[in-house]
């Protein structure tokens, strides 16, 4: 099996944030990474404290959401100096890993 070295990017957002469609749209439409993953959450918290929870007596349209997308190191590199201006600082992480081709 042959591996390619991939950078993985997260990013840390609520259902209710207005980043989340431009987002995707610009991932998608413009950027055309190689693949993205929304994830819905059922609780999360950042640096503010503010916790972001469902349960059956408050069914909250401010869940946290998770967007995962990757492709090569130096086409995420561009990416994210395209999209950083839409995110808050402190809610990206990325990293290296490896992709079965």
């Amino acid at each position: 099996m042959k591996w390619q070295t991939v950078t993985f990017v997260r990013v840390y957002l609520t259902e209710a944030d207005r980043t989340l469609q431009p987002l995707l749209k610009r991932l998608h439409d413009e950027e055309k990474v190689r693949g993205v993953t929304v994830l819905r959450a059922v609780f999360g918290f950042g640096g503010s404290g503010v916790i972001h929870t469902a349960s059956l007596v408050d069914l909250s349209l401010d869940l946290p959401v998770i967007v995962e997308f990757f492709d090569a190191p130096d086409k995420i590199d561009c990416i994210l100096e395209h999209v950083s201006g839409l995110v808050e600082s402190g809610h990206i992480v990325r990293w290296n890993a490896e992709m079965n081709i």
